[in-house]
């Protein structure tokens, strides 16, 4: 099974405290995702949720041609104001570990993001992502990006 990488990186003009609290909460990331993926958390109780470790987060998305789909992930990793880690366990990818670190700096906080994602299916899931998957993380993560500098400011 073929096994991508992409990393993500991004300064923020806020301290680390007010930066952990924003990317902690899964509610935010609703606010970060484009809104052509009406990305729903549909898991119970999550107004006030901070990560930890087991915390299963449930999500309807359409990542795709407005397919809606059902997305589990689980936050395997907490270590507080340094990282957090998120593992699919149902979805649309054949794996998913996405790795969110945190790091002070000179008037602010560098974010660092490493994603691991696989799509399955061999020759055709190696087409697919070289075609479609690829770009559209990549999307995604640039809408972030723009998000990001509209919420906190550039650094």
């Amino acid at each position: 099974m073929k096994t991508y990488r992409l990393e993500f990186t991004q300064k923020l003009p806020v301290d680390l405290d007010i930066a952990w609290d924003f990317f902690s909460s899964p509610m935010n990331l609703a606010e970060i995702t484009p809104q052509d993926m009406t990305f729903d958390v549909t898991s119970p109780n999550m107004v006030n949720a901070k990560m930890y470790p087991g915390l299963i987060i449930t999500y309807e998305i359409s990542p795709l041609f407005g397919i809606k789909l059902n997305w589990v992930t689980e936050i395997t990793h907490v270590k507080d104001k340094e990282y957090f880690i998120d593992e699919q366990r149902f979805g649309p990818f054949a794996f998913w570990h996405h790795q969110h670190h945190f790091e002070k700096a000179d008037g602010g906080v560098v974010m660092h993001d490493t994603l691991h994602y696989s799509i399955g299916w061999g020759p055709i899931g190696a087409m697919a992502n070289a075609l479609i998957v690829n770009n559209k993380i990549n999307e995604i993560f640039n809408f972030r990006y723009q998000k990001v500098e509209e919420l906190f400011g550039k650094f």
